[in-house]
Parts: structure tokens; C-alpha cells; sequence
């Protein structure tokens, strides 16, 4: 979202914004949040990374869409993992997607760990926040080969400085002034804790190569910078002008920043701020992996969007007149929905043993030569395909109008109708790639309760 355009939509009232409309921040779509975010970034993380599949997952957030209900779990689930994964939710800070690394870092359990950080950030309209949140996730999967990088250890400090707060229930943040929040808590509190990390793993400040602060005002990561003697180039990215604060997800994001870009033996420094800080060291190995998308291909495959009411309307800070049409009951039947949960959360069709025929969903019988009870899983989330037929529908109701539709051929033989998303201004054409994203379905607006499934989306 153009921040120009958010300080276009409240000129008339706060002219004084002018100067927050500078670059770019991400917003989501009315079918995304933190467990989508998580999905799609965990999914770039362990797909061919030759690596066996995580047994423990957790999923940093401060906005996940659940209180009461393992968010952790619906991410397993679309991820096809085994259910004796272990997974957990973590929360409570902006520091906490730090903190969830550390941990899984410092943990003696068997097997690798994935760590998954997301947040969709809301923000009042005419905020200062409004400008600067913005929405995002980060994976990291963890185990004891440190060929990619070699994590040194950390730092904590805790204390009850409360720079900004939500009370559960509450949907916006309450922020207290920044400088004060840069003097008396940042500067004294990153500081400290940074070098007393630098003294436990044997480093000093000239050999650190990156460094990177969240959860601060901004520019608080030169002043850190400066107090521990670490040259200005050196500091990470913070993402400011085109992505936005990401909450929990933001100092795993600046972690990945480095280990895509730095060398072998580099010193890495990472914290993040949160009544008190959390400090994390690595040293950069020799290995080379990296995912299919990653970070930067992220940022660069954007679509850009500059409809401010369209943002305001998937924030949910303006509720429109949908008609007749939008007067609907979409209660999800749970026992259904656990019975084929496979099918649902992790897109798993069938495949015919007689005549190897890929269809979805899975029947008692095959689609193509008819026989009985010869389906077996097979997993359509990784599999990419083409439009054979699309279509525009202005008329059904939409919550992103139009409503993309067609039919879509999969590589493997399976064809299937389904929603398309992500269209952007190229449009869409018969033969355009396609890949699959996990994404809401419908939100049942009078039990709070959202539904998962799988969508299609142009490749970018």
C-alpha cells in the first residue's frame, strides 16, 4: 500500500500526515492473517531444503486470529506435518518471535524445529501507526547442523517498561511518546544487554558485521549502533519504506536478511526490544541453501496496491452495504471438517492406484476408469498448474471484488474449479501459472470463526 495514498485519504482532516506518506507498507487481503502468513512462509522454508520434516513448530504472534485454540496446530495442519508434532503458540510481546527462536535454538529435544513468526498489525486511521505497521512472517527451521549458520547465544533483560500496550479484546495498541520510550528504554536496555553478550561469546563490537533492532521507534537502531561503537553500515535493513513494522515477525525477518546476504564467518547481532530486550549472536557458515522465494524475491514480487478504502475495508475499520447477497450463514460443521481435515487444511487429493488418475477431492471411486477404493493421498499444496478457463464475477458477493474463478489444470493430471487470487493489475489469461496458497475461506462473522482452504494464485 502506497503510503502516499493513506496520507492522500486524510488530508482533509490531518494535513500534517503529508510527511508520513514516503514509501510502502504491506497490508493483507481480507482472506490473510497470521496463520496465513505463517503458512506461506514455512512452506518456503522446508520445501526441498533436504532437511527431514520439523518435529516441533511454534508460532510467534501477537495478532493470531485465536485465543482460545491452537493456532500452531492449523499451521501443522496445512503443512501436512505428523500429528505427533509438538506445537505451541507464543505471544505476549513483539520480542516474543525472538524469544521463540531461542528457545527452539536451546532445546534438547530430538529433531529440527521450525520457529514461525506473523503478525497482521491494525492501527487507527489518521495514526501514525497506520503508517508505519505493517504485515508479515518469517520461518526459520532449526536442528543442531550449523552449516548455514551457528548461533552463538543470547541475552535477556526483563523489565516492566511499558512503552505500548492492547488489552485483550481490544483491537488497536496504546503508544506513549517516542522519545521517551528511545532514552529511557531502548538506550538503556539494548545497550547494556547487547554488550553483555558480546563479553559471554568473546567479541567485541568491531566483529559484528550486521546488527539489527524491532519492536523500537525508529532510527533507534543507529543510536544502539553508535552506543556499542558499530559503524552505520553494518546495520541491517529495518524495512521501513517498504514493508513496514511487523511486529513479531520483524527481527526473524532481519536474521533472514543477513543469512541471505551475509559471507562465511561473519558476526551477526539481532535484537529486539519488548519490556526489556531479547539479543541473539550467529556466526555465518559455510552452507548455501537457500528457499525458492526468501526474503527479498518477497518484497520484490509485490503487488502494488494505492486504494486506501480498499485497506480500510479488509481492516474492518469501515464496514460497507454488501446487499442482499452478503446475507449468508457460513457455520463450518467441525465434524466434517475434522474428518477431512487432511483434504481441507493440507490440499490432499487421491491417486488412483489402477489407472495412477490424480482428482479432487478423494472418492470412493476414480473419476477416470471408475474403480473402487484405490485412492491414495496425494498432496496437491506443491504441485503447479495452469488456467484453463477463468472468469470475472462482479455479480456473487466478494469481499475483493471480482470474484476470480476458473478452472484450474494441475500439472499432474488433476483439474479442479477454484478461487483465484492475487490477480493484480497483469490480469489473468488462459495457460497462466499457477500456485497454491492457503488462505481464509469464510469468516463466520456471528461465532468468530474462521475456515481454511486453498486457493490458487498467479506466479510472480
Amino acid at each position: 500500500m502506497s503510503r502516499a495514498a493513506i496520507a492522500d485519504a486524510h488530508a482533509w482532516a490531518m494535513p500534517g500526515l503529508k510527511g508520513q506518506g514516503k514509501g510502502e507498507r504491506a497490508l493483507c487481503s481480507w482472506d490473510e492473517d497470521a496463520i496465513t502468513l505463517a503458512v506461506a512462509a514455512a512452506r518456503d522454508c522446508v520445501r526441498d531444503n533436504g532437511r527431514a520434516k520439523p518435529t516441533a513448530l511454534t508460532l510467534a504472534s501477537t495478532t493470531a486470529p485465536f485465543a482460545d485454540l491452537l493456532n500452531a496446530a492449523i499451521v501443522a495442519s496445512a503443512l501436512d506435518l505428523p500429528t505427533s508434532t509438538s506445537c505451541n503458540d507464543a505471544s505476549g510481546s513483539l520480542r516474543s518471535g525472538l524469544s521463540a527462536l531461542a528457545q527452539a535454538l536451546e532445546s534438547t529435544a530430538e529433531g529440527d524445529a521450525l520457529l514461525l513468526a506473523a503478525d497482521r498489525r491494525s492501527a487507527k486511521p489518521a495514526s501514525v501507526q497506520e503508517f508505519q505497521f505493517g504485515a508479515g512472517a518469517a520461518a526459520l527451521q532449526v536442528g543442531t547442523d550449523a552449516s548455514i549458520a551457528n548461533y552463538l547465544g543470547r541475552e535477556s533483560l526483563t523489565n516492566l517498561f511499558v512503552d505500548h500496550f492492547r488489552a485483550t479484546g481490544e483491537k488497536h495498541d496504546y503508544f506513549w511518546e517516542e522519545r521517551w520510550i528511545r532514552d529511557e528504554g531502548v538506550s538503556r536496555a539494548v545497550p547494556a544487554a547487547a554488550k553483555k553478550l558480546l563479553a559471554k561469546i568473546g567479541k567485541g563490537s568491531a566483529d559484528v558485521q550486521w546488527f539489527g533492532l524491532a519492536g523500537a521507534p525508529g532510527g533507534s537502531d543507529k543510536l544502539v549502533a553508535k552506543a556499542l561503537g558499530i559503524a552505520p553500515e553494518r546495520l541491517l535493513p529495518d524495512f521501513a519504506g517498504t514493508v513496514g513494522d511487523c511486529g513479531t515477525a520483524h527481527a526473524p525477518l532481519q536474521l533472514i536478511h543477513a543469512l541471505e546476504n551475509a559471507k562465511p564467518g561473519d558476526l551477526i547481532l539481532v535484537a529486539a526490544f519488548g519490556q526489556g530486550c531479547e539479543v541473539l549472536a550467529f556466526e555465518m557458515g559455510e552452507g548455501t541453501h537457500k528457499p525458492a522465494m526468501g526474503l527479498a524475491k518477497s518484497i520484490a514480487a509485490r503487488i502494488p496496491e494505492t486504494a486506501y478504502l480498499k485497506m480500510a475495508s479488509f481492516e474492518g475499520e469501515i464496514a460497507l452495504d454488501w446487499g442482499m447477497r452478503a446475507e449468508t450463514d457460513v457455520k463450518a460443521a467441525l465434524t466434517q471438517h475434522f474428518r477431512a481435515s487432511d483434504q481441507i487444511n493440507a490440499f490432499v487429493g487421491g491417486q488412483c492406484k489402477s489407472c495412477n488418475t490424480v482428482q479432487f477431492p478423494r472418492l470412493p471411486n476414480c473419476v477416470s476408469c471408475g474403480a473402487s477404493d484405490s485412492q491414495t493421498p496425494f498432496s496437491l499444496a506443491d504441485q503447479g498448474g495452469q488456467i484453463a478457463t477463468w472468469s470475472a464475477d462482479w455479480l456473487q458477493f466478494y469481499l475483493a471484488p471480482p470474484l476470480y474463478v476458473g478452472l484450474v489444470q494441475f500439472d499432474v493430471g488433476a483439474r479442479l474449479l477454484m478461487e483465484i487470487v492475487e490477480v493484480g493489475s497483469a490480469g489473468l489469461e488462459v495457460g497462466t501459472r499457477l500456485s497454491m496458497q492457503f488462505r481464509v475461506k469464510a469468516r463466520d462473522a456471528k461465532r468468530h470463526y474462521s475456515r481454511y482452504f486453498w486457493k490458487a494464485a498467479p506466479v510472480r
